[in-house]
């Protein structure tokens, strides 16, 4: 377990609201950079997460997708229905430096933690906000989910052309994305009070963060009514190997696709395709042509090729190959702890690298209200019965 020595964040308290995973890959982040986060969750499952896999028991709320996204925090469990437990989370407030919440919009007003509310209770607080489309306008109060913006926003119709059939992308890219700016988005808010004194809100969506993410197909559409769509470019693909599969980027070269016949040992067919716009028009033959060569030798084999000749390439590998990959374990991308009821832990490390801090793990995640006693202590408070801790 590493500690709060030199941490950027070390002072810094933060009120954690979010669940499952945009926010609290935000806020996990944000611990992980040494702040003092707090999970205030509902008694009864407490973050959606906990229940990923139909979990009821212990053990099963602290499985592996919670834990991948909740280390260095403590949880605070209350019923926040009850007497006396909203007051205990104003009191919070009232020394935080940071709100974080990820529900739709009107949903923290309503259970009594709007802006305007907390702002009378502390004019430094940060209300950091992440939805699926905004505070305001016709989707405002839709419910927000990563393959929803996936549709929503344009990503999940582009493709590398109209063959390919669209699909849910299978990883959550969005929810990842909007966290990452909602981290950016705190830690930009938490410079702006350290000059002027003054609290804001700020606000992401993934609604925004998969327009942001497509900023160059969407400019070029602005300006000339045209998509780039880097999928297509004819030199570029994934191609099945004999024993697996390889992507090629045929581009950035004076002739890539010389380069490419050269190492397929096939004829140039660079003269009959000898600039970009005939290639487009000839790229299912060409890519017809790669593919029948490259299924003849191995990855590894066409790699060396490939590499030798300066084209950019790379095996396409399995989840379980990555975390086994030499380079993984040179960047220390997995971290190891000791969990009280998991036992020895795995999980993804922050992917920030510093030279002169550790933002390892600090807390392992923790059990719901595993922490209720220690919080209400530190605010001088006798835990009312509803709030000891599960």
């Amino acid at each position: 377990m590493s500690n709060t020595n030199n941490l950027p964040l070390d002072g810094i308290r933060i009120i954690d609201f979010t669940q499952v995973m945009m926010g609290p890959s935000a806020t996990q982040m944000l611990a992980d950079f040494g702040a003092d986060v707090i999970k205030i969750e509902n008694p009864k499952g407490g973050d959606l997460s906990r229940t990923a896999f139909g979990a009821t028991d212990e053990v099963g709320l602290n499985n592996p997708v919670f834990c991948s996204l909740n280390r260095n925090k403590r949880s605070l469990a209350l019923d926040l229905r009850q007497d006396g437990n909203k007051d205990i989370v104003y009191e919070l407030i009232r020394d935080a430096d940071v709100v974080v919440s990820n529900f739709r919009a009107g949903v923290m007003d309503r259970i009594g933690f709007g802006y305007d509310k907390l702002r009378e209770l502390n004019p430094r607080i940060i209300y950091a906000s992440g939805s699926g489309y905004g505070p305001h306008g016709p989707y405002a109060h839709k419910g927000g989910q990563d393959v929803l913006a996936q549709a929503m926003s344009g990503v999940m119709m582009r493709r590398a052309d109209a063959s390919v059939p669209m699909s849910i992308y299978p990883t959550a890219l969005c929810d990842y994305t909007a966290g990452m700016h909602l981290v950016q988005a705190v830690l930009a808010a938490l410079i702006g009070v350290a000059k002027t004194g003054e609290g804001q809100r700020v606000e992401v969506s993934l609604y925004d963060s998969m327009i942001a993410m497509q900023m160059q197909e969407a400019t070029c559409h602005l300006h000339s009514g045209k998509e780039i769509n880097w999928a297509e470019m004819p030199l570029t693909g994934v191609f099945a190997t004999a024993d697996g599969a390889l992507v090629l980027v045929g581009a950035f070269k004076a002739n890539p696709l010389q380069d490419i016949c050269n190492v397929l040992k096939i004829e140039d067919l660079s003269v009959d395709y000898p600039d970009l716009e005939s290639q487009r028009a000839g790229k299912a033959y060409l890519q017809d042509r790669f593919r029948n060569e490259f299924a003849n030798e191995s990855t590894g084999y066409w790699i060396e090729r490939l590499e030798a000749a300066d084209l950019l390439c790379a095996p396409v590998k399995n989840l379980a190959e990555v975390l086994e990959d030499p380079q993984t374990e040179a960047n220390e991308m997995i971290v190891e702890f000791e969990h009280p009821l998991n036992g020895q832990m795995q999980v993804i490390a922050c992917p920030i690298h510093f030279s002169s801090i550790d933002c390892g793990v600090r807390l392992a995640p923790p059990r719901l209200g595993q922490h209720n006693a220690e919080i209400l202590e530190e605010l001088g408070m006798v835990p009312p019965a509803q709030a000891s801790g599960a």
